[in-house]
């Protein structure tokens, strides 16, 4: 009696044990979420956010010549509305003028004090020759009058005659000698008056180039349109307040809107996927329902450091195949960029596949259900989007996998691809 009850204990227990294990391995498969792989066209797809702008414009710009001015850089101090329709010759935008009208006041000082000085010098060589010219007249009137006592004293003794010769040949001599020196005074004043007047000369045509340069300082639209904000180098607008740089003084611009491009940018690990031609899907932020077709026209070959991000990025242009009214400069859009197509394959969920390091080797695979239990199934990959990645090999269409890591893993069996088990 005694050894059937520890039988029937013995086989209570087994019976127990092989329950419990099959309840456990049925719940491991139930617990988690689980798909079957997809089969059909797959899309590899690239989504940026990108911004709308005219692929042709015109430039509204301040003032052209303000570094032969030493003017470097200037603020803005009036700006119309962003958007805002403008005919020719309408006000744009107004900067700050306060430091080329400081040069001007310098430039007007200077021109009266040259003025001044012309006018001083003139008269001073007015005065000067004026006498030189009378001292030149007295020894003229006085050269003639020895030159009649010399001719008078021909019948007198040779020493009256000789003493009026020599009388004559003095006063002759001084003649000749102030009349070179009345030369030299005459030479001297038009060159001294010269000077001043060329210095006068330099500052009224600086004047005149730096009341041009003055004058720019009002913008006014070069033609008719909509204008649209200029963007400094790190990509802000340039707003009332910003800085124009004398090299660069684009204040805004006029686009041609019936040809629109969207410009995003693409990071350096996905840049290279990123190929001309590539078909695009654009929609709106402003209008989600809108879908509007186009194409990658540029990609940058060298990359750049947006504000804000240590990463970097490459600009890529895209040109949308139709435009209408809608369609505005500064529009958010979102681009579908086309990467790849492949009309029949395998696909899974991205948060199906996993990674495990084997032997130094990177290996893909998913937690797929077989029977009662769940296995490591090693699988090969191909194209990717970014949602679902490709299944080249290792699973069919019938099989299932988990969505996510079950609980417990650790003794989970690994098959590979070109074994049946490892």
């Amino acid at each position: 009696m005694k050894k059937i009850i520890i039988t029937i204990v013995v086989l209570a227990l087994v019976g127990a044990a092989i329950w419990a294990y099959f309840n456990y391995f049925q719940a491991v498969a139930t617990e988690y979420v689980t798909v079957k792989p997809k089969y059909g066209e797959f899309l590899s797809i690239a989504t940026t956010t990108g911004e709308l702008r005219a692929k042709n414009s015109m430039e509204i710009r301040g003032p052209q010549h303000a570094r032969s001015v030493g003017i470097w850089q200037m603020k803005i101090n009036k700006l119309v509305e962003e958007g805002t329709i403008v005919k020719l010759g309408d006000f744009v935008a107004e900067l700050d003028k306060s430091e080329i009208m400081t040069k001007i006041k310098e430039i007007q000082l200077n021109i009266q004090k040259n003025e001044s000085q012309f006018l001083q010098s003139k008269l001073d060589s007015s005065l000067t020759l004026s006498s030189a010219r009378d001292e030149l007249e007295n020894l003229k009137f006085n050269m003639e009058e020895k030159k009649l006592l010399k001719e008078q004293s021909k019948y007198e003794a040779p020493s009256i005659i000789r003493q009026a010769e020599i009388d004559y040949e003095r006063i002759e001599r001084s003649f000749t000698q102030s009349l070179k020196n009345y030369q030299t005074k005459v030479k001297q004043a038009i060159a001294k008056i010269n000077v001043i007047y060329t210095d006068l000369v330099k500052e009224q045509q600086k004047l005149q180039q730096y009341t041009e340069v003055l004058d720019q300082f009002t913008i006014l639209a070069p033609a008719e349109g909509m204008v649209i904000y200029a963007r400094e180098w790190s990509g802000r607008r340039k707003v009332v307040g910003s800085t124009v740089d004398a090299w660069y003084p684009i204040v805004a611009t006029l686009p041609d809107l019936t040809v629109m491009e969207s410009v995003t940018y693409v990071n350096e690990v996905d840049i290279q996927k990123i190929k001309e031609k590539q078909p695009v899907k654009i929609s709106l932020d402003a209008n989600p329902d809108k879908r509007i077709t186009g194409k990658v026209v540029k990609v940058a070959n060298i990359g750049e450091q947006k504000s804000g991000s240590n990463a970097k990025v490459f600009e890529v242009v895209i040109e949308l195949s139709e435009t209408d009214s809608s369609l505005l400069p500064a529009m958010t859009t979102s681009n579908e960029i086309l990467i790849d197509k492949l009309e029949k394959a395998l696909y899974i969920p991205l948060e199906g596949l996993h990674t495990e390091n084997i032997e130094n080797e990177k290996k893909y695979f998913v937690y797929k259900k077989d029977k009662s239990k769940i296995v490591k199934k090693e699988v090969k990959i191909g194209i990717m989007n970014q949602n679902e990645v490709v299944i080249e090999s290792g699973l069919t269409v019938d099989d299932e996998i988990l969505l996510s890591e079950p609980a417990e893993k650790s003794e989970i069996e690994f098959i590979t691809i070109s074994k049946n088990k490892k």
